[in-house]
């Protein structure tokens, strides 16, 4: 792959020294048809996520602009401003050498600059002259069991959703009034989005790809849930049972209630990592008193040969209720559960599929600020 400029975006995309608008769809078209290597990836579902940070007034124990990179949930790169430079988070990159390390900080230092840039423009919208205010971006890739691959890519401000980018449309998601006048920014600026979707269907699944063989066993492991029942009063007078699996991987894993064979609608929590390199969730449901022992949640996981059916037992041998509690007390804290109302009418095939205004500072498009600039 040849180009007139190897100087890199952000992204870590090469861009056009002398293009015009037209050229900017070469460059997508051979960003798009990148192969990845014929080596088979592991089993499962697997992603390669990153989040960014950038505070406008840290203070002296905060960085002004945090990165992280994470593959299956567990971080294996990180950038911190104050350190100046990417390091790794996790043993297996050990192998990377020096001209990778130094590429990544670059790239990182980019991003500060462009997200600087950002989150004033956005404050300028909401009227914020002063004050901690924060941006964030999150984007990343997904490989799943049956080979079919999605991303994302958003942005936030001040912690709730801003913008958007559907792949599809190759426009910009507003989800706040505000950021109809980022959106309008943004898609004057058409390669922006053009290069977002090239890198997460090319280099975003190449490196995923990459980093899973670095890691090697530790991605392609199955390890089986250990499975609990606990029990707590409804304020009604009936009974909540919920149905906790813990430290178990992958990610994929479908818990569900049933009353003999039928199936019952059940609270979900969202899967979640444990801080060990395995996951942890609950289903919970609502029983009438003295009805308990007629309930059975079942699991179904990749490490498992068959469903595990379990029912509660009133010498309960397990974790107790009180020390889940605090399990679930903690994710709270770091960073929240996402409950959902689920009945899981699934069958196995399908579990199986499943496992504008001005710049305030610059009248310039922002981005371009100080910042390396996209040409298209």
């Amino acid at each position: 792959m040849s180009f007139l400029s190897d100087t890199e975006s952000p992204w870590g995309l090469p861009l056009v020294a002398d293009s015009p608008a037209a050229r900017a769809e070469v460059v997508m078209a051979e960003l798009a048809n990148l192969k990845l290597e014929k080596k088979p990836w592991p089993t499962g579902t697997h992603s390669l996520h990153y989040y960014y940070l950038t505070l406008s007034e840290p203070g002296p124990s905060l960085p002004k602009f945090l990165a992280v990179g994470y593959v299956d949930d567990q971080p294996f790169i990180r950038f911190d401003s104050r350190v100046g430079k990417a390091e790794p988070q996790a043993p297996w990159m050990t192998p990377m050498d020096a001209q990778y390390w130094e590429t990544e900080t670059r790239k990182q230092e980019k991003w500060a600059e462009v997200q600087q840039v950002e989150m004033w423009t956005v404050m300028g919208y909401h009227n914020h002259s002063s004050g901690m205010h924060s941006t964030q971006r999150m984007f990343g890739c997904e490989i799943q069991e049956d080979g079919r691959y999605r991303g994302f890519w958003q942005f936030g401000y001040d912690g709730q959703d801003h913008l958007s980018l559907d792949l599809e449309t190759l426009s910009w998601v507003s989800a706040e009034p505000v950021a109809m006048r980022t959106k309008h920014w943004w898609e004057t600026e058409r390669c922006y989005a053009e290069y977002d979707k090239a890198y997460l269907e090319g280099p975003c699944l190449a490196s995923l790809h990459r980093y899973l063989e670095l890691g090697g066993q530790r991605f392609s492991r199955r390890e089986p849930p250990t499975v609990r029942i606990t029990e707590h009063s409804a304020k009604d007078g009936g009974t909540i049972l919920r149905c906790w699996a813990l430290g178990f991987y992958p990610h994929n894993i479908l818990l569900s209630w049933w009353l003999g064979e039928k199936e019952l609608d059940s609270e979900c929590a969202e899967t979640r990592p444990s801080g060990d390199g395995t996951y942890q969730t609950w289903a919970a449901v609502w029983v009438p008193a003295g009805k308990k022992a007629q309930y059975t949640c079942r699991v179904q996981h990749s490490s498992l040969n068959h469903t595990l059916t379990v029912s509660w037992e009133s010498s309960h041998p397990g974790l107790t209720a009180v020390v889940i509690s605090l399990i679930l007390v903690l994710l709270v804290v770091v960073g929240g559960v996402t409950l959902t109302k689920c009945i899981q009418a699934r069958n196995k095939e399908s579990y199986e599929q499943a496992s504008g205004g001005e710049d305030p500072h610059n009248s310039q498009s922002p981005a371009r600020a100080g910042a390396t600039p996209l040409i298209c």
